[in-house]
């Protein structure tokens, strides 16, 4: 394999700038081919490989554009992921710094744990059941290194799919008996309810954007590993998130998670 192509070395700098400096950067669609996909992932890539070596650790991969409606926006009929990093984690209940996240946003999620590997290219819905140990329910705080969220694919895939930080629960639950399809989601911002969905929101099924991902690892040569957290996708809108905002989430059947936001100012 050559070389990185220069412009998809500039775009993955352009990027750190904005992790390195805490401000927002001009879109990196102008830096590649219209619409290049692959190029966007090769950006990822190569600031994955730049934070390994730096010594963060990858802990899973959180996927993005489950929703239909968010395809539609963006031009796209699949979607797309990103790194999970172990300094993303936080808490149920933990406080964060109000300038953690670039332009935060939340959304409510079901996280897989893994307990067996899930390497085979052709990877169906029933395998990722027999290799799940438990399901959590979850916030993922997304966030934009583009200024002023204004992104088109290449950038949001670019940008490590829009990811900033993710919140587990802290009670797992087995998937005997649950229809992760009907579970019913409620996110509470301040105590005022602001998000609503079901997992069928999800790709149809939050398992079945987890066999997606399972296929597209093995594709890109990065099976998913026994161990890894997997987000699967939003149940429902994602919330603007100010400091000082306190976001619960519950959802039926799994439980609920909560994080707040430190007063401060904005990211």
């Amino acid at each position: 394999m050559g070389a990185p192509d220069p412009h998809v070395i500039t775009a993955a700098a352009r990027i750190r700038e904005a992790y390195a400096t805490g401000q927002p950067v001009a879109p990196v669609r102008d830096l590649l081919p219209p619409g290049d996909i692959a190029a966007a992932y090769a950006v990822q890539q190569i600031n994955t490989e730049h934070w390994l070596a730096a010594g963060r650790r990858c802990v899973g991969r959180k996927i993005g554009l489950t929703s239909k409606v968010v395809q539609k926006q963006l031009g796209v009929d699949s979607p797309d992921f990103g790194m999970l990093f172990a300094d993303m984690a936080r808490g149920d209940g933990d406080e964060i710094a109000a300038d953690a996240v670039l332009q935060p946003k939340a959304e409510a999620e079901i996280a897989l744990v893994l307990e067996r590997d899930l390497a085979d290219p052709g990877t169906t819905l029933a395998d990722v059941v027999r290799a799940t140990a438990y399901v959590l329910p979850a916030i993922e705080i997304v966030g934009s290194r583009i200024a002023r969220w204004d992104i088109r694919l290449v950038d949001t895939v670019a940008d490590n799919a829009s990811s900033g930080l993710f919140v587990l629960g802290g009670t797992p639950m087995r998937l005997d008996g649950l229809d992760l399809r009907l579970c019913g989601m409620v996110m509470e911002r301040r105590g005022e309810p602001v998000s609503l969905g079901a997992g069928a929101a999800c790709l149809g099924h939050p398992l079945n954007a987890a066999a997606w991902l399972a296929r597209t690892m093995v594709d890109v040569g990065a099976p998913l590993r026994a161990g890894d957290v997997v987000m699967t996708g939003a149940l429902g809108p994602m919330v603007a998130i100010a400091p000082g905002d306190v976001v619960d989430v519950r959802i039926d059947g799994i439980g609920s998670v909560r994080c707040a936001f430190a007063p401060g100012q904005p990211a």
